[in-house]
């Protein structure tokens, strides 16, 4: 299982704000947010292709890493940092990724159920984002929020779950206390005036309760 690069994975949204992608994600990096997960799966093949060539280039420089959402080939092509996996996805979905990516690569998960990384975690998933955690109007349709006790449940199974759907600096504590090892958060930061700002808070937050364990 390889280590995940950050407690804070920032899942991008072009449609969040009227800036460019872009824009967003350097201001992001100059806010402290260094791992990406490239989500926009509605555009043309080439046209997304470019879209990731082109912040994975702005990551990089900034040394922080992308994964690419769905398409491991497409990850496998431009060299980004590994996959992002769709729920539903099954053992071999997560074997045939492997294969195509190098060694190293990470490869991850979306899960609406503390069920499906159990499924899962045998079959050598880094990671894998839990939602929604909390109410969220990006993740209508599936189901009730499933609170600090889903995020329990699923970290049971031994694999790093990041928190995501209605994520906001005020419960990076109760996401932190309940078992998971990072947040993963889309419009908060995608829709935000000062996404900077906003990124800067979220990991103080989830740092800050880490400084409070370890004082006690």
């Amino acid at each position: 299982m390889r280590k995940l690069p950050s407690p804070l994975l920032v899942v991008t949204d072009r449609h969040g704000h009227t800036r460019s992608l872009v824009e967003t994600v350097g201001r992001i990096l100059t806010g402290g947010g260094s791992s990406f997960w490239l989500r926009d799966g509605d555009l043309e093949p080439a046209e997304r292709r470019r879209l990731a060539s082109d912040l994975l280039a702005l990551i990089r420089h900034a040394g922080g890493t992308l994964v690419i959402g769905r398409d491991a080939r497409l990850a496998a092509a431009i060299g980004a940092d590994g996959v992002h996996l769709p729920g539903g996805s099954t053992p071999e979905d997560v074997a045939a990724a492997r294969r195509l990516l190098p060694d190293e690569a990470l490869v991850g998960i979306s899960a609406h159920a503390p069920a499906e990384i159990a499924g899962l975690a045998a079959a050598g998933i880094d990671y894998a984002t839990l939602s929604p955690v909390f109410e969220t109007a990006s993740k209508p349709g599936y189901g009730p929020a499933l609170g600090p006790a889903g995020i329990a449940a699923a970290a049971g199974h031994g694999v790093p779950v990041l928190a995501l759907g209605g994520v906001t600096p005020r419960e990076a504590a109760l996401c932190r206390a309940a078992g998971a090892a990072g947040l993963a958060v889309m419009g908060g930061l995608m829709r935000s005036d000062d996404p900077a700002a906003e990124a800067r808070t979220l990991i103080a937050s989830w740092e800050a309760r880490a400084e409070t364990v370890s004082a006690r």
